[in-house]
């Protein structure tokens, strides 16, 4: 305990690790060792989303074992919107539990699962066979994400004090940016190629990593916390009526809805490298170390100015990303040749994904910081659910590249982050006052 104190102390800068805000006092007792448990349990899902990633290795492996066109399209989508939308049902379920860490345990053994399974058809499987067969597989990881979700935020908001949960977020994204710098660097190596081999082995070992954090999780010391409300589809439809009809939490909503620009933004930075520049490995590495680097350097920044204000850092990320994104598309129509050099694009890269680092923190130290108990899991459920479909719809904004260009969606979208910072103006502070 002694060690783990030490930690949290050093991490958090707080010379009393027994100062609480808004968690009983058994749980306060713990806290140091959650914070170590959940940092390290983080750290390693973290990782594992790093070397099994859809945009990089995962979509490499499907042109590797010849999987039609429409698998590498699909990709994307179904692993995101198929972890948030289904969460305002998931959250049903998990209201009745008083003990929550085992389904976050049980959602990390499900993506276990999941991505072993796509690294083992990748070996065994080619052509459409083996790209159905991903497909399937990443909806079963998705699905097993959104029960994690869920049930993290709500064992953070029970096992970490108030004013240190921002801190959390952003030492777990720093050291997830530290080793995806590590990923980056091998990939940007010339023995770094397109063979299902090695990647499907790659894959398999990335699954590994959540069967770790399932048992590092499970030992998290949490208290039986509040229950009720669990129900039926139409209770949860119901519910989420309820909830949306909460001011502060609606406009929340909306704000993170415009704030997906950080997000969606990111594949057509690559997209514009690979028609600028070409698509040779090397450059596929440099934009995955600069979105490592930038985790790195950004996220205990962005948490300890989270747990400050989470309303503040969403709306300084939402302009760090419009300011980026106006930047590359002025430049590339009015110095093309300075958008084909080798380092320009990756540089622009790296600071939106600076951005999106602040808009991951912001957005999720804010809403565990807005409700409190079952209020808590509805906000988490609901807001993940919302965005889950408009995801899928404004996913669709990649349709306009063939009109506007890769350069006109990044500037579309970077006037949605400045429409996003707008709107988070008038959002009500979720921050204990000291």
């Amino acid at each position: 305990m002694s060690f783990a104190q030490s930690v949290y102390e050093k991490l958090t800068n707080e010379e009393d690790a027994r100062v609480c805000a808004e968690i009983g006092e058994d749980a306060c007792r713990e806290a140091p060792s959650s914070f170590g448990l959940l940092l390290a349990s983080y750290l390693l899902t973290k990782l594992g989303d790093a070397l099994a990633s859809p945009k990089t290795t995962l979509a490499w492996l499907t042109g590797a074992v010849g999987a039609p066109a429409f698998v590498l399209a699909f990709l994307v989508p179904i692993r995101e919107s198929g972890s948030l939308i289904p969460q305002l049902f998931i959250g049903g379920v998990v209201r009745r539990l008083p003990i929550r860490k085992w389904v976050w345990v049980g959602g990390s053994l499900g993506q276990f699962g999941a991505i072993a399974g796509i690294g083992v058809c990748a070996l065994f499987l080619e052509g459409a066979a083996a790209g159905w067969s991903i497909l399937a597989l990443i909806a079963v990881f998705s699905l097993a994400r959104g029960f994690c979700s869920v049930a993290a935020k709500d064992v953070l908001g029970k096992t970490i004090p108030k004013n240190k949960r921002g801190q959390l977020m952003g030492w777990s994204a720093a050291g997830a940016g530290l080793l995806t710098v590590g990923i980056g660097g091998a990939l940007m190596l010339p023995a770094a190629q397109q063979d299902a081999t090695p990647l499907s082995l790659l894959v398999v070992g990335a699954a590994l990593l959540w069967l770790l954090a399932a048992g590092v999780y499970a030992q998290v010391p949490e208290y039986a916390g509040e229950t009720g409300g669990g129900g039926t589809a139409v209770a949860a439809v119901k519910r989420a009526g309820a909830v949306l009809g909460d001011k502060p939490f609606r406009r929340f909503v909306m704000t993170r809805a415009l704030l997906m620009c950080s997000a969606l933004a990111a594949p057509f930075y690559v997209a514009l490298a690979q028609e600028r520049i070409g698509v040779q490995t090397y450059l596929l590495g440099a934009f995955v170390a600069a979105a490592g680097l930038a985790g790195l350097v950004s996220g205990p920044v962005w948490g300890r100015f989270a747990d400050v204000s989470s309303k503040r850092v969403m709306i300084a990320a939402a302009l760090v990303t419009a300011g980026f994104g106006l930047l590359t598309a002025a430049v590339d129509r009015l110095l093309p040749a300075l958008v084909s050099s080798l380092w320009f694009l990756p540089l622009a890269y790296f600071g939106l994904a600076v951005a999106h680092s602040g808009v991951r923190v912001g957005r999720k130290t804010y809403v565990v910081n807005l409700g409190t108990g079952n209020q808590r899991t509805d906000y988490v459920a609901v807001s993940n659910s919302v965005i889950g479909v408009l995801l899928l719809l404004a996913g669709g904004v990649g349709a306009l590249a063939p009109l506007i260009s890769n350069t006109g969606v990044i500037g579309l979208l970077s006037l949605m982050g400045l429409a996003g910072a707008a709107l988070g103006t008038s959002l009500p502070e979720a921050e204990a006052q000291s």
